[in-house]
């Protein structure tokens, strides 16, 4: 899966930690379905913003650790991914861009908007395959969770938590 000729590159970590973010909310919402979390990945760990017990998380990104070193990598894929967002966002102003540059003049809106509305039909399935092939990586064969902190910022409302990883 990534080659391991010594480290992982910065890009493979952040990939593999937005992962185990990715596994770790879905199992949070598996136990309870009323809790609604969110996250942030980068090289060194993951942030997890949402009103969550800090024993419940420790639990719950154990279980997603364990469950995506037994195989299920579809945990590292999210419906609520940023990057769904992201390709959404791209995809329709590139293609009602482009549609916009048809003839008759006087029908570009109409096909702007209609290139828009079928490129956000698109977008899930794009955004999935985005997440499998490039912003996530189900291999955490050696990842190691270190300290799992509450934290709480001036200027975000919910409570969050850093849980810092490593490779061994």
């Amino acid at each position: 899966m990534t080659s391991r000729l010594g480290e992982l590159t910065r890009v493979d970590r952040v990939r593999r930690n937005h992962a185990l973010e990715h596994a770790t909310i879905t199992v949070v919402t598996e136990r309870h379905p009323s809790v609604f979390l969110s996250g942030r990945s980068n090289r060194k760990g993951f942030y997890i913003f949402g009103d969550i017990e800090t024993a419940e998380l420790e639990s719950a990104i154990g279980e997603a650790l364990r469950r995506l070193r037994s195989g299920e990598n579809e945990l590292a894929i999210h419906p609520r991914c940023g990057t769904n967002l992201a390709v959404a966002g791209i995809l329709s102003g590139v293609s009602a861009a482009l549609a916009a540059q048809l003839r008759p003049r006087q029908n570009r809106f109409s096909y702007a908007v209609l290139a828009a509305i079928g490129a956000l039909m698109l977008a899930p399935g794009i955004g999935t395959e985005v997440q499998r092939h490039w912003t996530t990586l189900a291999d955490t064969a050696d990842l190691q969770v270190g300290r799992v902190v509450r934290r709480r910022f001036p200027l975000v409302r919910a409570a969050s938590h850093w849980v810092e990883t490593h490779s061994t």
